[in-house]
C-alpha cells in the first residue's frame, strides 16, 4: 500500500453512507424528532448523488422516507445491526493507490475513547465486507483507533488533525505521540501532518475532532471557526486555534487563505449544558456543499457565503441539524463520503 493516498473530500464521489437511527439508539426518546432531520438529509444526498444507508430494518425506513416524499430509487440499503448513528466515525477510510484501486480501511471504532458502547458499530464495515455494495480491497486495521472527523486531508499528502483526539486516553495510549504520527503517515499514505494543539467546542464527546473546528478546503483553504466574544469560554482557545492556523503553511511553502465561519450563539440543552453547535461540520459533494443550520438567521446567513467564498460553483444548502447537536454530533458527523471508485454498479 505504499503508493496509497488518502483523496480529499472534494474528491469526485460515488455515494454517501448514513446510518439510520432507530429505538435501540441514544436518539430513542427523541427519534421522530432526528428521523425528520435524517429524511431530509437523505432528501439533499439521493436527489443530486447515490445514497447508502445502513440500518437494521429497511423496511421501515423505507416507509418513513415515502411519507415523507424521498424518492428511493438512488439508495440503496444494508440490513445491519447499529449502536448508533455517527457513519463519520465507524465508517470506512478509503484511500486510492496509483491504479485508482480503492482500499478500504476498517479501523477501530471504540466509541470515542470508550465513552459509549460501539461493539456493533465497529462491526459495521465486516458486514458491509461481505454485501455487493463496495468495490475495494479489505484492509483490517483493527489495532489502531480512528475516526473519520478526526482527521482531514487535502488529498496531496497533507493531514490537518487535532492533538487532544488523536493522543487522548483509550485510544491509542500504549504509542506515544510520534509514533502516533508515524502510523497515521504510513497507514495513510501522508508526508505531512499538520498539528492543533488549542480549539475545542463545549459539549463535544469526540475530544475536539478537526471537523467540528477547521477543515481543509480546495485551493490551500482552511475553514475554521471564530470566536469573536471575549466573553465566550471559547474565545481564548480559538483564539490560540487560529494563531496555529496562520501559522501553518502549503506545501508550496506559502500561508493558508484562512477562511472564518461565525460561531452560533449558545444552545442548552434542558439540563443546561451547552451543545456543540458548529458551522465547520458541513458535506462536500459533487456539486453541493451540504452545511448545518441552527435557526439562527444572521449566523447561518454568514455561513452559507463564506462556504460560497470557499466552494465558487458548488451549490450551498443548509439543513436544519437542531436535533442532531441534542446528541452532540452534526451533519457532517453523520456522514460518509465514498470516492467514485467504490461503489459497485
Amino acid at each position: 500500500m505504499n503508493d496509497c493516498y488518502l483523496p480529499a473530500e472534494w474528491y469526485e464521489q460515488s455515494m454517501i453512507q448514513l446510518t439510520w437511527p432507530h429505538e435501540g439508539t441514544d436518539w430513542a426518546y427523541m427519534l421522530p424528532e432526528v428521523e425528520e432531520c435524517f429524511c431530509r438529509l437523505a432528501h439533499e444526498i439521493s436527489s443530486r448523488q447515490h445514497l447508502l444507508i445502513v440500518t437494521p430494518d429497511p423496511k421501515a425506513v423505507q416507509e418513513k422516507l415515502e411519507k415523507q416524499d424521498v424518492s428511493l430509487e438512488n439508495i440503496s440499503w444494508a440490513c445491519i445491526k447499529t449502536n448508533d448513528t455517527w457513519a463519520r466515525d465507524h465508517s470506512f477510510i478509503t484511500l486510492l493507490d496509483a491504479q485508482g484501486t480503492p482500499h478500504l480501511l476498517d479501523f477501530c471504532f471504540n466509541g470515542w475513547g470508550m465513552k459509549f458502547p460501539a461493539n456493533l458499530d465497529n462491526q459495521i464495515n465486516r458486514a458491509l465486507r461481505d454485501t455487493d455494495l463496495l468495490h475495494g480491497e479489505y484492509h483490517n486495521r483493527k489495532s489502531f483507533v480512528l475516526e473519520g472527523g478526526s482527521i482531514e486531508s487535502d488529498g496531496q499528502g497533507t493531514l490537518l488533525t487535532t492533538a487532544e483526539c488523536l493522543f487522548s486516553p483509550n485510544r491509542n495510549d500504549s504509542m506515544n505521540p510520534q509514533e502516533i504520527e508515524t502510523s497515521l503517515k504510513d497507514t495513510l499514505g501522508a508526508s505531512r501532518v499538520l498539528w492543533l494543539h488549542h480549539g475545542y467546542l463545549a459539549g463535544d464527546d469526540t475530544d475536539s475532532h478537526v471537523d467540528t473546528l477547521a477543515r481543509l478546503c480546495p485551493d490551500d483553504t482552511i475553514v475554521y471557526v471564530q470566536c469573536l466574544d471575549k466573553n465566550d469560554e471559547h474565545y481564548e482557545e480559538l483564539k490560540l486555534m487560529e494563531k496555529e492556523l496562520s501559522d501553518f503553511r502549503t506545501l508550496s511553502g506559502l500561508p493558508y487563505r484562512l477562511l472564518p465561519l461565525p460561531m452560533p450563539d449558545a444552545v442548552y440543552d434542558e439540563e443546561g449544558e451547552r451543545l456543540p453547535a458548529t458551522y465547520a461540520n458541513f458535506l462536500i459533494m459533487n456539486d453541493v456543499v451540504l452545511y448545518p443550520t441552527y435557526q439562527q438567521p444572521a449566523h447561518d446567513v454568514e455561513a452559507r457565503r463564506v462556504l460560497g467564498e470557499a466552494f465558487p460553483g458548488r451549490e450551498i444548502v443548509g439543513v436544519d441539524c437542531s436535533p442532531l447537536i441534542k446528541q452532540h454530533g452534526s451533519l457532517h458527523c453523520v456522514t460518509m463520503q465514498y470516492p467514485k471508485e467504490v461503489r459497485n454498479i
